[in-house]
């Protein structure tokens, strides 16, 4: 079903709410404010990198970069092997207006980018080459190749505007006290006049379109407001320290009349529009306009982006949208599946995103096709097969070429900027991999270039943050250290990287210890707090770790891991409500966070809303279709109180079918000090499985906490599913019998061997034995020896992680091996009652039993 006639959107490059909003309020923005009284507006989370390029394309196809092939500003021309600006070349996918010239609806594109050279679609295509400059004012300013489709549009490059055409009344509503400028020493001016001249042609050749040609989808892009940002940003209210007052009073209000002057521009766009037009406004990605500006810009390719915020805007009104009301949960990736349900036509399945159907006032089912690469019906107006090409698989056929010889070797200049390019756009795919979590693929390139490029810190740091969600500790450790010899300028944002290694590798102890020695040069940052609450959530410090995501949030506003952070923490202290607020902030600010959705899900269910639990974990389980608990949260709601029979056979069915389980082992040797964990991990709230039939004894007064059927382990592992997210203690030679389909996290217990065997000799009633010293070293050969077959197993078993823990010292610091096993299990244990249970005084066998 057809829901909009024609479809107007409307990019605003880096435009953020949190400008616009208090113009809003100030009556500045009039036609956008009627505007978002007639829809719907919300934020729209960008991507990772944060790249326009990479951003435009995402938004116009609906995929990441791995996909469609943009992989930043700049790639390489094989041909010339030199560097060119980023084309529409290299698009491996088509575009919106490719799939809508396949279906017969005409397009008009303006300024995209990149769309250099424009496409032969079923419309008019006006590249982002069509507004550059060039040459001074009444010089010849000829259209570069490629920029207008079909040439017999070119006649639009008459609406373009020269710097040199604008007068001081058009430079006034920007710099008020323009003539106070020295425009020899000062070229502020001169910028300012750039961006609106091309800004202008833009618009004059959009306008044009909209009033002289048919069109169903029409697309336009704006460059400005990112422009005026970068250069004018640094002279926004509030002012900053290092700039000067004289510079501060000139250029105060740039910012703001870029925005103001995009507002006089949708007021004509949404004249010619007309009411019947579905409109979108929205922006890539904001902009740091606040305390989170950066001090500095890094000294790198894409150093810029830093001052680029993960929210943009998004905002849509026509037919069928409703009024006046916020939407959640939007990401760019969104933008294309809700153009093409807006057309009526099918989403591809291959699209990252969803349709957003909050927006509309009417139920609408999308369609959904396969893919739009395989739909073959009708001209996509791509460019032709000889034009398009991969930039980087023809560099690679290039470099094999002069390797054979055939080719001459280009200058050290050239291969040196090729090599650098060529590594950037790599870190930038890595980096793309990681937002989808493909980490394993990202890790394999950050791998190579950063042993190619040591001195590339950023490098390092994306490999950090991948060996770190693969659980490659040791890897990551030994990075550190290499990370610790390069710009030391880092150090601070280092000590918290490794804070957060300390918590995988289950020392929550060492990772506070280092948190507090980075607070003074890190407590600006919102990510270190973040760090602090994460690690007084592992201590089971609830309220301390609300403080701190709190103050996670007074530095930025808009952090949805501190919201969750806060969630996580009132659902421990068993304040439901607030719980679920906080989980619906966090939503609200990335949707995409199936963490935040399980918090609302498990807080709804103990405000006994049973529907809207089953709502949020359902969303748990179509962003991570992996979530055991979630599946059993699912099959616990539908069998206990909405009584679904059909929700409950599919969940039994996924879990068994589908999911493994993850089962706590206990083990080590014989008198290693198993019974204590078991005990400990009972009294923490972790749930035992135990038949207690082997009562306690003076060698074991608190209980063995064993469960008999594991004795027979070796030739019956068919009960194994019953310790399926309980505890379960197996003695060390019986691990290799564990069946494969299960994930274990086994605590192993070790302790000297020498105190081994003289408690189990003890405990067997040899006591003369030991009052004789006889050290059977026979026995404690085979031990050894079954140890090491243990953690062979161990080593190969893909699903199988292990705590080792040191007998002595759970005795000589209980408090900080429970807090390790709360961390290592990362659940939220009752760590007091943990400590209580280790009574140093069984700790009765010490001491060397000599030979």
């Amino acid at each position: 079903m057809r829901l909009a006639k024609k479809v107007l959107l409307i990019g605003w490059d880096a435009a953020d709410w949190k400008i616009i909003s208090p113009m809003l309020d100030a009556g500045l923005l009039p036609t956008l404010n009627k505007f978002v009284e007639q829809g719907v507006m919300g934020n729209l989370a960008t991507l990772d990198p944060p790249l326009s390029p990479i951003l435009w394309t995402s938004i116009a196809t609906g995929k990441t970069a791995d996909e469609h092939g943009i992989l930043g500003f700049v790639e390489p021309d094989a041909n010339y092997q030199t560097v060119r600006p980023v084309s529409s070349r290299s698009r491996k996918v088509k575009a919106l207006w490719n799939m809508l010239s396949q279906k017969g609806l005409k397009s008009n594109v303006v300024g995209w980018w990149p769309s250099n050279p424009a496409e032969p679609i079923n419309g008019v295509m006006v590249s982002n080459f069509f507004q550059k400059i060039k040459g001074k004012y009444g010089e010849p300013w000829p259209m570069p190749d490629g920029s207008i489709h079909p040439k017999s549009m070119e006649h639009i490059s008459e609406w373009r505007v020269h710097p040199g055409e604008l007068t001081l009344s058009h430079i006034l509503p920007f710099v008020p006290e323009a003539l106070k400028v020295d425009q020899e020493k000062d070229k502020h001016l001169s910028s300012v006049a750039k961006i609106l001249a091309e800004c202008s042609s833009i618009h004059g050749a959009a306008t044009w379109l909209m009033q002289n040609t048919e069109w169903d989808f029409m697309a336009v892009y704006y460059d400005a407001v990112d422009h005026f940002c970068h250069g004018f940003m640094k002279f926004h209210p509030p002012q900053r320290k290092n700039i000067p007052d004289n510079l501060y009073e000139l250029y105060k209000d740039v910012v703001q009349g870029a925005y103001r002057f995009h507002d006089m521009m949708l007021e004509r766009m949404l004249q010619l529009a007309g009411d019947d037009t579905t409109v979108i406004i929205m922006s890539d990605h904001g902009f740091h306009s606040d305390h989170l500006r950066p001090n500095r810009i890094p000294k790198e390719p894409a150093g810029p982006a830093f001052e680029h915020a993960p929210f943009g805007i998004f905002t849509m009104k026509g037919p069928h949208i409703k009024k006046d009301e916020r939407i959640y949960g939007a990401t760019l990736l969104d933008i294309a599946p809700t153009v093409l349900t807006l057309f009526g036509l099918p989403v591809g399945k291959d699209m990252i995103g969803k349709s957003l159907l909050q927006s509309f006032n009417k139920k609408v089912e999308p369609t959904y096709i396969d893919s739009w690469e395989n739909v073959t019906e009708g001209d996509a107006g791509m460019l032709p097969g000889d034009v398009r090409e991969d930039p980087w698989a023809a560099k690679a056929a290039m470099d094999q070429l002069i390797e054979l010889g055939y080719v001459e070797k280009p200058g050290e200049d050239k291969e040196k900027a090729l090599k650098k390019i060529t590594d950037e756009s790599q870190f930038y795919l890595a980096r793309v991999l990681m937002y989808r979590k493909k980490f394993s693929e990202a890790m394999v390139i950050l791998e190579k270039i950063f042993s190619e490029n040591i001195d590339k810190l950023r490098y390092g740091l994306a490999l950090h943050e991948c060996y770190m969600a693969l659980n490659k500790n040791e890897e990551c450790r030994v990075l550190m250290d290499k990370l610790r010899t390069t710009e030391a300028a880092e150090l601070a944002r280092l000590d918290l990287l490794e804070a957060g290694l300390f918590i995988a590798e289950n020392k929550p102890r060492k990772a506070m210890e280092l948190l507090e020695k980075a607070e003074q040069r890190s407590a600006h940052l919102p990510y270190y707090y973040n760090e602090l609450g994460r690690v007084y959530q592992r201590l089971g410090k609830w309220d301390k770790a609300q403080q701190a995501y709190n103050r996670a949030l007074d530095i930025d506003a808009n952090n949805a891991s501190a919201h969750l952070g806060i969630a996580r923490s009132l659902l421990r202290t068993k304040e439901y409500e607030q719980a679920a607020e906080e989980s619906l902030a966090a939503i609200g600010l990335m949707y995409a966070m199936p963490q935040a959705h399980y918090c609302l899900g498990e807080a709804m269910y103990n405000l006994e809303l049973y529907h809207d639990a089953a709502m949020a974990f359902e969303v748990v389980i179509s962003q991570a279709p992996g979530s055991r608990k979630a599946h059993q949260w699912l099959l616990k709601i539908y069998r206990e109180h909405l009584h679904d029979e059909e929700k409950i056979k599919y969940h039994e069915q996924f879990i068994m079918e589908n999911i493994k389980g993850t089962i706590t082992v206990v083990s080590g040797l014989p008198r290693t000090g198993t019974s204590m964990i078991m005990q400990m991990l009972n009294a923490g709230g972790v749930e035992i499985l135990t038949d207690n039939i082997r009562a306690n004894d003076t060698n074991n007064p608190k209980g063995y906490l064993e469960f008999e059927k594991v004795k027979s382990l070796f030739r019956d592992n068919t009960w194994v599913n019953e310790a399926v997210d309980k505890a379960v203690k197996v003695v060390a030679p019986l691990l290799p019998n564990l069946p494969a389909a299960y994930n274990y996290k086994i605590i192993f217990m070790q302790r000297d061997m020498d105190e081994v065997l003289r408690s189990q000799q003890v405990m067997l009633g040899h006591n003369r034995a030991v009052r004789q010293e006889a050290y059977p070293i026979a026995l404690a050969e085979a031990f050894t020896k079954q140890l090491e077959k243990a953690d062979a197993w161990i080593a190969r078993t893909p699903g199988a992680e292990v705590l080792k823990l040191n007998y002595k010292e759970v005795i000589a610091n209980p408090q900080e091996a429970a807090e390790t096993i709360a961390s290592f299990l990362d659940e939220e244990m009752e760590i007091d009652k943990m400590v209580e249970v280790v009574d140093a005084s069984l700790y009765r066998n010490k001491g060397d039993v000599k030979d």
